[in-house]
């Protein structure tokens, strides 16, 4: 498992880079990859805009599976309505809105643990073996 600090703009790049890396490592073809790390870049630029700072967990073993999972985690405000959030073109932020629903087009699996106030934990899975 890597871990990689969200703090600063530049932290963004580093864990798109790893979980590109650690795809291509785990037998990804290149466009599988550029589906993760795109994902992972709008996710990890979520913790930065929204709650500052926070973690990428990048794991590929788990639950028997092939594949990699990134959890990211961050103590923001939190996401009000999920389900508004996954709509493609709405942001609280004045963005354009394609975070999230893009992320959950790109990856396999896309969860949302998030509660006002105290913070959101997303997981994306992306599988080898469907």
């Amino acid at each position: 498992m890597s871990k990689v600090q969200i703090k600063e703009e530049s932290d963004i790049v580093k864990a798109r880079s790893v979980a590109k890396e650690m795809a291509r490592d785990l037998g990804f073809g290149l466009v599988d990859q550029t589906r993760i790390s795109t994902a992972v870049s709008e996710l990890a630029r979520n913790i930065f805009a929204y709650a500052g700072e926070g973690e990428v967990y990048i794991e590929t073993d788990w639950d028997h599976r092939k594949g990699i999972r990134i959890t990211f985690t961050d103590q923001g405000p939190g996401i009000e309505d999920i389900d508004l959030a996954l709509q493609d073109g709405f942001s609280t932020a004045g963005s354009m809105g394609k975070g999230l629903p893009g992320a959950k087009r790109l990856m396999d699996r896309l969860n949302i643990q998030t509660k006002p106030g105290e913070g959101t934990r997303i997981i994306i899975e992306k599988w080898l073996d469907k």
